[in-house]
């Protein structure tokens, strides 16, 4: 027996993608959606977040639409399989996200002031910290960061909460002086183990710079790669077109052609 169609004027509404999930997961629904549980829908989860984000960075609004409604199926679809194991409910979910927003917002949901974003972190933080001191909970401000997160992102966050209490230099020259530093200790590296360990301290301290540069490491490099990607193809779209095997060309009409591509993106 075959569902009805879903009226075009309760296609907006949230709920429709929820009884959607619901009648996929449930008995005679659709075999592959059934199968899933939390730990096969993962990799998923990260897929949908990586095409939000390049959608942002090529700022592709009808993209960016499209992506957050994949991202919106696979929280839909956790909290189905999540009601139907009886851990928690949809509902659950939101009492909890929307008492989170209006306790750490007491700067607009009640009588506390702040003045400026920064301080909209600091009082996050020692909300959360209060929060945590109610639940008997003690942790480390480095503790709770995904493990699963990229390197750079994952530097940039521990960076961060380290810096909210006060483990943080006074300005930038701080930075700028230790990234003079850890690139002198690179060059003395002479083994292997070494330059791991010293790069690995550069790539830490540059993480450091972006922070106090407002940049966030992990899109910048990704907008970087992506800026290479468009270049590169050009470059060879451009030796293809004048009948050039691009690969058996030499490094100086390469770099031509890098400039010719380059120049191509400039407004």
């Amino acid at each position: 027996m075959s569902s009805q169609p879903v009226p075009e004027s309760e296609l907006g509404d949230f709920q429709t993608l929820v009884d959607l999930i619901a009648r996929l997961r449930a008995p005679g629904g659709c075999p592959w959606d059934r199968e899933q549980t939390h730990a096969s829908l993962k990799r998923n989860l990260l897929e949908e977040c990586y095409e939000v984000m390049e959608a942002i960075d090529q700022g592709d609004s009808p993209g960016l639409s499209e992506e957050l409604g994949d991202l919106l199926v696979q929280i839909a679809f956790h909290t189905q399989i999540a009601k139907e194991d009886g851990e928690f409910t949809l509902e659950d979910v939101l009492t909890q996200i929307n008492g989170k927003l209006i306790r750490r917002h007491p700067h607009v949901f009640g009588d506390a002031t702040a003045a400026d974003a920064s301080e909209v972190e600091r009082n996050w933080e020692r909300l959360k910290e209060a929060e945590r001191d109610q639940q008997g909970i003690r942790k480390s401000q480095v503790d709770g960061i995904p493990g699963d997160l990229p390197a750079l992102s994952y530097a940039q966050l521990m960076q961060d909460r380290v810096g909210r209490v006060g483990f943080e230099w006074e300005d930038v020259s701080g930075v700028l002086d230790k990234l003079v530093e850890e690139v002198a200790e690179l060059r003395e590296a002479s083994t292997d183990e070494e330059r791991v360990h010293e790069f690995g301290d550069v790539l830490f301290t540059m993480v450091n710079l972006s922070r106090w540069l407002n940049i966030q490491a992990e899109d910048a490099l990704r907008q970087a790669n992506l800026r290479f990607r468009q270049r590169y193809t050009r470059m060879e779209d451009l030796a293809t077109a004048r009948g050039q095997d691009f690969a058996q060309l030499p490094l100086d009409e390469m770099e031509s052609l890098w400039q010719e591509a380059k120049a191509l993106d400039s407004p």
